[in-house]
């Protein structure tokens, strides 16, 4: 059972309620996370700006899939992991790669360094060495590229953490 209400344009308040007003009207509906985010203006907001932010990564999709699955498999997000599985099915990743990525790696060794690294970047940053950024620059990852893992594992990080808090498991997603 959901912790957290699920808010509308008509029981939100304030910056909430206009975040969600502008969301339903160019989208129909929002998704349960959303408009229960809406609890907190600064969280949805933080939420909606990281999210767009991200869309423009130069991260490959693909790639970026994989790592989300790697956390949270980590995190224990079902919801998440669900929703990531789903769209790296939907890019063409193979149920191979995506059992990999549940596993933290993959059977191509630069995207097994990337996924590598945002676990590192998840579970503890101080790991991260030297070798390990210019290993990634090896397999032709750019700078802007492995600062993209960050965000991604920080995306993740925020989603994950919001839905165990507030109770939204594949199981319960949609009821109130």
């Amino acid at each position: 059972m959901p912790r957290l209400t699920r808010l509308t344009p008509d029981t939100a308040v304030g910056a909430s309620r206009d975040l969600l007003g502008e969301l339903v009207s160019r989208h129909g509906q929002v998704g349960d996370m959303v408009a229960t985010m809406a609890h907190s203006p600064a969280v949805l907001g933080g939420y909606l700006q990281l999210s767009r932010a991200m869309k423009r990564a130069k991260l490959n999709r693909k790639i970026s899939e994989r790592l989300s699955i790697a956390v949270q498999v980590q995190q224990g997000c079902g919801l998440c992991l669900e929703a990531h599985i789903a769209a790296a099915r939907g890019l063409g990743v193979d149920d191979d790669e995506i059992a990999r990525a549940r596993e933290g790696t993959s059977a191509d060794p630069a995207i097994a360094a990337a996924i590598d690294l945002g676990l590192r970047v998840y579970r503890e940053p101080t790991s991260i060495t030297d070798q390990q950024i210019a290993a990634l620059r090896e397999h032709g990852y750019s700078d802007r590229e492995i600062a993209d893992v960050v965000g991604i594992v920080a995306l993740n990080l925020l989603t994950g953490a919001f839905n165990l808090v507030a109770g939204l498991t594949p199981d319960n997603a949609g009821k109130e």
